[in-house]
Order: C-alpha cells, then sequence, then structure tokens
C-alpha cells in the first residue's frame, strides 16, 4: 500500500536535492530545480520562505516497489510552460512498465508516473498564448502528471469543449488518440467495412469500438477474454462478441463473416490471438498491431501478407508526438471534437483516489477493470 508521506515528517536528506551543506555550486542544484522528468523536492534552504503550498504526488522512488504518496513544493514555471491543478489522471499499462524498468523510456528516479490528465489551469508562463488561467484542459506528459499539479509544455494541453466533463475528457488522450490514429490514419477504415478488435473490453478497445461503429460507421467483431467483456464490449456498439478463451479466434470469426474473413483487425494482445486476426483476414485486408497484453510477440507469417495482400502494420501513438505532432495533435482535437459531437462516449471502468494508485495499478495489471482506470485528485 501507498504509505502517506508528509514533507514536515520526513528528514532533510529526503527533502532537499541540493549538497548535505545546502550551498549549491551549480544551477542543478540550486533551491527549486528539478530536471525533467523528476520531482520538484523541497530544498531546505527554501522551507519556510512563503514558498506555495505543497501538493502530493505519487512517487516511484524504487523500481518494481510500491508507489509513496509525498507532498512536494511547486516549482516555478518557464515562459511556454503551465502549469494545471489536475482533476483526473488516467493510468496505463505503459505507467506500471515504466515504475519497473520495463519500458522503452527509463526516467531517472524519483519520478511521477502518468501520462494523461484533465484539470484546470492554474499559471500560464509569459509566453504562453494557447490557455489562460481557469481553461479546462486535457494535456499529456513524459510520465508527472500523477500528482495534484503538473506542469507542462502549452504545446501538449487542449482545452475541453464546455459540454464535455473533466472526468470525460481524461478518458480521451491515450485511448481515443490511439483509436483514432488505428482507425483512421492507419487502418484506413470504410463504412460498412467488418473490424475485429481484441483485447475489445480494455480501455483502448472500447475506444477502437466507439470510434468504429459511431463514427466510421463500420461492423466491429469484438474479441475478449470472457463472455462478461464480450457482453460489455456489444454494449458498447460491437455487432458480434467472441470469447477466445473458449477455443479458436479464426474459427468463431470463420463462422460469423465466413471465408471471405474481415477486413481490418486491430490487435492488442499479440502471440497466437494475432496469428488468429491475420489469418482472419479478408483479400487487400489490414492488420494493425497496438500492444502485446498478452505477453507474447508472434512473428508474422510473410507468406499469408503474399497470398491475401494483406498489410501487417504498428501503431505506437506516442511516438507522433515526436516525429509528427501534427498528426499527434490532430488525433486530441478530434477526440475532442466527437465528444462535443457525442458520437462517441468515452467509458470509466474505475475510478481510485490517490492515496489508492497502488490499489489502482494492481486492478489494471490484473485486468480487473474494463474501460478506463482512473485517479480522483479531487
Amino acid at each position: 500500500m501507498a504509505a502517506r508521506l508528509c514533507a514536515r515528517c520526513l528528514p532533510p536528506a529526503w527533502l532537499c536535492r541540493c549538497k548535505p551543506d545546502c550551498s549549491p555550486s551549480s544551477p542543478a542544484q540550486a533551491p527549486g530545480y528539478a530536471r525533467a522528468n523528476q520531482l520538484p523536492f523541497l530544498c531546505c534552504r527554501q522551507a519556510g520562505q512563503g514558498q506555495s503550498r505543497h501538493y502530493r504526488a505519487a512517487v516511484c522512488t524504487e523500481l518494481k516497489q510500491p508507489l509513496t504518496i509525498q507532498e512536494v513544493a511547486p516549482r516555478p514555471i518557464g515562459p511556454q510552460e503551465v502549469r494545471v491543478d489536475v482533476h483526473f489522471c488516467g493510468i496505463n499499462f505503459a505507467d506500471n512498465l515504466v515504475c519497473r524498468g520495463q519500458y522503452q523510456e527509463k526516467p531517472p528516479l524519483p519520478f511521477t508516473p502518468g501520462m494523461e490528465f484533465s484539470g484546470v489551469v492554474l499559471e500560464a508562463g509569459a509566453d504562453v498564448s494557447t490557455v489562460k488561467k481557469g481553461d479546462r484542459v486535457i494535456g499529456v506528459s513524459n510520465f508527472h502528471s500523477m500528482a495534484e499539479q503538473c506542469i507542462t509544455d502549452q504545446k501538449t494541453l487542449w482545452r475541453i469543449p464546455e459540454n464535455v466533463s473533466l472526468q470525460d475528457a481524461a478518458v480521451l488522450p491515450v485511448s481515443y488518440g490511439t483509436a483514432i490514429l488505428a482507425v483512421d490514419h492507419r487502418a484506413r477504415i470504410q463504412p460498412g467495412e467488418t473490424v475485429l478488435v481484441t483485447a475489445a473490453a480494455g480501455a483502448t478497445g472500447l475506444a477502437v469500438i466507439d470510434v468504429a461503429t459511431n463514427v466510421f460507421c463500420a461492423k466491429v467483431i469484438a474479441a475478449a477474454g470472457s463472455d462478461e467483456k464480450c457482453k460489455l464490449a456489444m454494449q458498447r456498439g460491437a455487432q458480434s462478441g467472441v470469447n477466445y478463451s473458449q477455443g479458436s479466434l479464426k474459427d468463431a470469426v470463420k463462422k460469423l463473416v465466413g471465408s471471405s474473413g474481415v477486413n481490418v483487425a486491430i490487435d492488442m494482445v499479440g502471440g497466437d490471438v494475432f496469428l488468429d486476426s491475420l489469418r482472419s483476414l479478408a483479400w487487400e485486408g489490414r492488420i494493425v498491431v497496438l500492444g502485446f497484453a498478452g505477453g507474447n510477440i508472434a512473428s508474422v507469417p510473410s507468406n499469408l501478407l503474399l497470398l491475401k495482400n494483406i498489410s501487417a502494420m504498428g501503431l505506437y501513438w506516442g511516438r507522433y508526438q515526436h516525429q509528427d505532432f501534427a498528426v499527434f495533435s490532430k488525433s486530441m482535437s478530434t477526440a475532442l471534437q466527437y465528444c462535443q459531437q457525442g458520437l462517441i462516449h468515452p467509458h470509466t471502468g474505475a475510478v481510485f483516489k490517490l492515496e489508492k494508485v497502488n490499489d489502482a495499478f494492481l486492478h489494471v495489471m490484473q485486468r480487473k477493470s474494463t474501460g478506463k482506470v482512473l485517479l480522483s485528485l479531487k
């Protein structure tokens, strides 16, 4: 369980990032300094100097160990930065991986996880022009948003329309950003096409179903690991459900669509489920790989690509932020637009308070939840 650690109770060595004598000899040791992705811990020279109130954050101090709740001091914002009062933060599989040192990005310890959030702007830097104090926003961060406050660059924030709640908005960034790029940018799904979605009851699976069905007018077959999950996926828009824990996914899909196959498969499981999805594709079908929730990475039998003129492709949504920001940003603004128009309906599977963050992580890893798991900071 997370232990709540108050700044008033911690020894100075825990709070100070300076030298033992607190005499800074470089900018990296100056009061209030914090490297990217690291926490702005309070320097003991600052204590009692009238700084802004501390805020709570979930902190990873050691890999593969429970997170702790600590109180940290806010740092000054830069001219292009925005301080946000975080209301909700999404919990993703990647958050657990990064806290175990198993993710492709490895922030230095200690750090606060969290890739996406919704909240209200508290303060904007001198050169910020996109948002102002009081604006409701969603944002993405490089693993530091599981906290009551978050500082991020202005370009990674998007204003929330008036008719969209902060909770619904918090579901959008990772899940719906991924879904929109998978369905539109990569698979280029057309109205009336049949789409097979694996891990269909997860946050991203439900988002793919929502976008494919309600925006692109596709027919969705939802594949999941239990009858209960299949039922939820169908309630959220899928036309059919397949429980792949009870037999061959390929055979079940064939019973639904015949030998012609499905036009598109969106796979998040990997292993045998990926291979069955690949073999279920129609002539000139497309398969998009979003992840490997099953833990196994399959090798692609390239002869199948040749025989049916199949296209196999991947999608790492977060990489677009650095490689093609225009595409990345469009996925976010489009998600907000669809939500404002009532075309999509974000689904929250569970909400945990910040002090229950370790329970929330376990909930995600054990796949107990269907839909998005959120932390509530209020």
